[in-house]
């Protein structure tokens, strides 16, 4: 059983982290020449099976190891402010801890989002060594039903271990919409993750057809009673919610291809995880003429998007470089972006 970080390692790391995020923040805002936010997926299989994600499978092999850090670097060599593990679940990969310190190494904010079932003391503080900075895990229910087996009860264990031994940032995530049976669980989520001194967020998610619909009055109330919780979080750049919420959609300037990249297990530059095919270009290749091009691109999906962290790094931008619809596509490629959540 590995020891208890003392307050004050828990201290530095906080300070460190809050220094390292800050300045990439600021230089988010001085230039937009480099993406601010990559999602890598270094695994696509998962543990589990929830009903509305459409991110995993149950039968990928972990993405070679020599092959991540070359995806890492290519992102390094872009100047990307934070990198992001997701998957699938990423702590399926046996070299999850290399990935990370490659981050690291690369300058980048090193984060990840997990289900949070495989983790244990001894893997928490392994992820505290490697330079993890942030970790998400979304809880969707209190108890667990045919939707999620997320819930609550199963993952309580697991924050309370995160609470005693994580020296990284955790943010839990809590879930309306989407064929959720109870919405209330929401707040119970929320006011828990704030009791063990993490950070609350609240995602609104399309049902198992990949619908989304408008919330209904209850699930409104708890939308925003768990806003009110918001306020500790260090991504609290979440208004674009406010007009999902009524089923409204929101005029912006999504900047995915360009200040957000999802690279997906293939390696393959998707504008986020619910628009893969667009542009589908190998990492390898990508380039800066790729990120400028994008950036001025207008996204036909960008009204109804319900991506948070797409539209959280696009806020940097929201008032320059006004965009352009994308070219009228020809054959194969006719029809337009389709939202496949």
């Amino acid at each position: 059983m590995p020891s208890k970080p003392s307050k004050l390692r828990r201290h530095w790391a906080d300070l460190t982290r809050g220094i390292h995020g800050w300045g990439k923040i600021a230089g988010g805002f001085l230039s937009s020449q480099h993406p601010l936010l990559a999602h890598i997926i270094p695994m696509r299989r998962c543990n589990l099976a929830c009903k509305y994600c459409n991110e995993y499978d149950d039968v990928s092999k972990p993405v070679p190891t020599e092959v991540m850090f070359r995806r890492v670097d290519k992102l390094g060599n872009f100047g990307t402010s934070v990198i992001t593990i997701s998957g699938g679940e990423p702590l399926l990969h046996p070299d999850l801890d290399q990935i990370i310190r490659r981050i690291r190494q690369n300058g980048a904010v090193a984060g990840m989002i997990t289900n949070g079932y495989l983790l244990v003391p001894d893997r928490i503080e392994r992820l505290n060594r490697a330079g993890l900075e942030w970790l998400q895990i979304s809880i969707d229910n209190v108890n667990p039903d045919d939707v999620s087996k997320k819930s609550l009860k199963v993952l309580d264990k697991k924050l309370q271990m995160l609470a005693e031994y994580a020296t990284f940032h955790v943010n839990i995530n809590s879930v309306v919409g989407g064929g959720v049976h109870n919405p209330g669980d929401a707040l119970v989520i929320g006011k828990r993750a704030m009791e063990l001194g993490f950070s609350s967020t609240i995602g609104i998610i399309h049902d198992g057809d990949g619908q989304l619909q408008p919330l209904g009055d209850e699930e409104r109330r708890i939308y925003h009673e768990m806003k009110n919780l918001e306020k500790r979080s260090f991504s609290r750049i979440n208004s674009f919610q406010d007009n999902i919420a009524l089923g409204r959609p929101n005029q912006w300037r999504c900047r995915a291809g360009a200040r957000y990249l999802y690279i997906c297990e293939d390696g393959l530059v998707h504008y986020c995880s619910q628009q893969r095919g667009f542009p589908a270009i190998p990492l390898e290749k990508y380039t800066m003429d790729d990120i400028r091009r994008e950036y001025l691109t207008e996204k036909s999906c960008a009204p109804h998007c319900t991506v948070s962290c797409v539209h959280q790094v696009s806020i940097f931008d929201f008032w320059r470089a006004p965009q352009r619809p994308a070219p009228a596509p020809t054959g194969s490629e006719a029809g337009g972006l389709v939202q496949i959540e």
